[in-house]
């Protein structure tokens, strides 16, 4: 069955002397045109495109009636006009289909080299116009005849890229300023805490060292009469000591009930059970603690060249009974669990609160300037690490000075009958042994008081300044860094 069209039908419309289609039901009568202009008024009539409607280059759809001229194959004769189907339906037969079959197959396949030959050389074409990736990409605008939201595509990439470059260099950075402040808390600042350390446990010494000048001084002597090893000796122990810390308390949290952080819905209770967790974290790592303080205090001069697991060995024999023979002044470690666990509860618990208060005024201030819109692009990714990292500052500072003087006590204690030789802190170049016979915490308390006076407990402080000098130095040096990088980026 062929298709049947009226007779003034030309592939968009009716020309003139359209007739009623009772086909499709005598009730809709079709609206004729007296012309083409009048069509033009209901009807756009769109371009010829290329091989589209098995045309070819230059052709125009032909008139109802009118035969096409292909390149190959037979004609397909027109369907005569009015009801002249019939007759035609009878003159259907195989041979007649494959012809009309093959023209349809030849005239696709030329159209659509024709459409590629088209966009070859058809003048005014994309392919002619833009050979370049940067021509391709300067055609998607206003010109190339695009609505102005397709316009914003190439920028918004070029946009996304800057901002995944800057949290790359956020990333690279927060992990840069932490890396560097954990440095200088144990690499710089291990030669303060050497000398500090023996400032403490030397009950000999008429020199309290309480200025960072004075122990610029002594740096320099030991420095120079036994070596740069005199100032960092211990310092793979205090890693250990780290490690067991660390490691004790996530197994105890582990198969206890104890919380390892607490919620911010806290009570009283949960405060309680994290605190217990921290004293028995603190009395798995006092063996190793008291012996890294030994490895920290012990004079370069007679020192052996023991190994890094040396801390490990030297804790397990204190606690079993073996390893180097001490002298009868030796504390045993259940004497020595009060202050230790004294010390780290207080000491955690003002670093805490002081951590807290100082981050709570940091990000308020840090609000406030974001509500007055004074804060610059620099500034708001600089919020980001920063007050953390000061929080932190503050808390350890403030906890070491604070605890300054139950930290010489506890040392004392810890050191007491181990046969320790140190090196004198007056001279700088020779040794002295730690001979005290203290009863415990409070006979060491009386002592110290009574012999050394109030100043004794602070032997040693002004390396504490220098160590947070330095510390405090390294956080603004980074940050200047810092604040160049995302200048430059910006």
């Amino acid at each position: 069955m062929h298709p049947r069209r009226p007779d003034g039908f030309d592939g968009l419309g009716y020309r003139g002397g359209a007739r009623d289609e009772h086909g499709f039901g005598g009730a809709f009568p079709a609206r004729s045109f007296s012309s083409g202009s009048d069509l033009g008024h209901w009807v756009t009539t769109p371009p010829d495109i290329p091989g589209s409607r098995n045309l070819h280059w230059g052709e125009k759809s032909p008139p109802y009636g009118v035969p096409s001229t292909p390149h190959e194959g037979p004609v397909e004769e027109p369907f005569p006009g009015g009801g002249g189907g019939g007759g035609l339906q009878g003159q259907s037969s195989g041979e007649g289909r494959g012809a009309r079959g093959r023209l349809r197959g030849e005239s696709r396949v030329s159209g659509i080299q024709t459409r590629v030959d088209a966009c070859r050389s058809g003048p005014g074409t994309l392919w002619a116009r833009h050979a370049t990736p940067s021509a391709l990409l300067a055609s998607f605008g206003p010109k190339a005849g695009l609505p102005p939201s397709h316009t914003n595509v190439f920028s918004g990439i070029t946009s996304k890229k800057a901002i995944c470059l800057r949290q790359q260099l956020n990333r690279f950075a927060g992990f840069g300023i932490g890396l560097a402040s954990l440095f200088t808390e144990n690499v710089l600042a291990h030669p303060c805490i050497v000398l500090r350390r023996q400032c403490q446990v030397n009950y000999h010494a008429q020199h309290y060292h309480l200025t960072p000048f004075t122990v610029i001084n002594i740096m320099y002597s030991f420095n120079k009469t036994q070596g740069p090893r005199a100032l960092w000796k211990g310092m793979g122990s205090t890693f250990i000591v780290q490690g067991v810390t660390l490691g004790a308390e996530g197994i105890i949290s582990e198969f206890t009930p104890l919380p390892r952080e607490i919620s911010h819905k806290w009570n009283p209770k949960q405060i309680c059970e994290h605190l217990l967790l921290k004293s028995l974290t603190y009395i798995v790592a006092m063996p190793f603690y008291s012996a890294s303080l030994i490895e920290t205090v012990q004079s370069e001069i007679i020192r052996d060249n023991a190994g890094i697991l040396e801390c490990v060995k030297e804790g397990i024999g204190r606690v079993i009974g073996l390893g180097v023979p001490h002298s009868k002044r030796l504390l045993p470690l259940l004497s020595l669990v009060f202050p230790t666990v004294l010390h780290g509860v207080l000491h955690y618990i003002i670093s805490s609160v002081i951590q807290k208060f100082v981050l709570l005024v940091l990000k308020r201030k840090t609000y406030n300037s974001h509500l007055a819109e004074s804060s610059s692009p620099v500034q708001s990714m600089l919020d980001a690490y920063f007050p953390e990292l000061i929080a932190n500052f503050a808390a350890s500072l403030c906890s070491d000075v604070i605890l300054y003087p139950l930290e010489t006590v506890l040392h004392r204690l810890h050191i007491q009958g181990t046969r320790t030789i140190i090196d004198n802190t007056d001279l700088g170049y020779e040794v002295l042994p730690i001979n005290t016979q203290y009863e415990g915490m409070r006979d060491c308390i009386n002592t110290i008081k009574q012999e050394e006076g109030v100043l004794g407990f602070y032997k040693g402080f002004g390396a504490v300044i220098i160590q947070y000098t330095l510390h405090a130095a390294v956080l603004q040096f980074t940050k200047i860094i810092y604040s160049t990088l995302l200048q430059n980026s910006i």
